[in-house]
């Protein structure tokens, strides 16, 4: 006798994001790729240049643990595109500033993440590409927010550096 699967009574909407999600993480890694940038490179750019950031609040910012923010960092002074400097306004912290050839880099990088995430919505028709960004965004900001704290978090998915 062969089993039957139970019958979905909702979409798999877990498979969806994650699919979706996942593409879009290798189309960004591989085009930022060529720019010599990780997505992660790219997320510690872009903050570090909307205003005074530590370490501490970037990795908070891009999701990364102490460790993965300082090899990020670490390969941006490297490349001459970040540098760690004191703080201005608190001679304690550390704070992680964009050398000019990081600003035109992040510029670059910025229009390609936005060329990327531009093709993804362009393959749907107007009033779904609409729907489907202010339904995110109101899952995000909502229901989503915050993830359940259990005795064993599901540990989001890696993305590729």
């Amino acid at each position: 006798m062969t089993a039957m699967s139970p019958r979905r009574s909702e979409p798999d909407l877990s498979y969806l994001l994650d699919h979706t999600s996942h593409v879009l993480r290798t189309r960004m890694a591989a085009e930022l790729a060529e720019i010599g940038l990780t997505a992660r490179m790219h997320c510690v750019l872009v903050h570090a240049l909307e205003e005074e950031r530590t370490q501490a609040q970037l990795a908070e910012i891009g999701d990364m643990d102490k460790t993965t923010m300082v090899v990020t960092v670490d390969a941006l002074e490297k490349a001459g595109l970040a540098e760690r400097r004191p703080s201005r306004t608190d001679r304690r912290a550390r704070v992680i500033a964009v050398t000019e050839a990081g600003a035109r880099v992040a510029e670059e990088s910025r229009r390609i993440v936005d060329g990327v995430h531009a093709g993804a919505l362009g393959a749907l028709p107007d009033e779904e590409r609409e729907a489907l960004v202010r339904a995110l965004g109101r899952l995000a900001a909502g229901h989503l927010r915050t993830p359940t704290e259990g005795p064993a978090t599901t540990r989001r998915a890696r993305q590729k550096s």
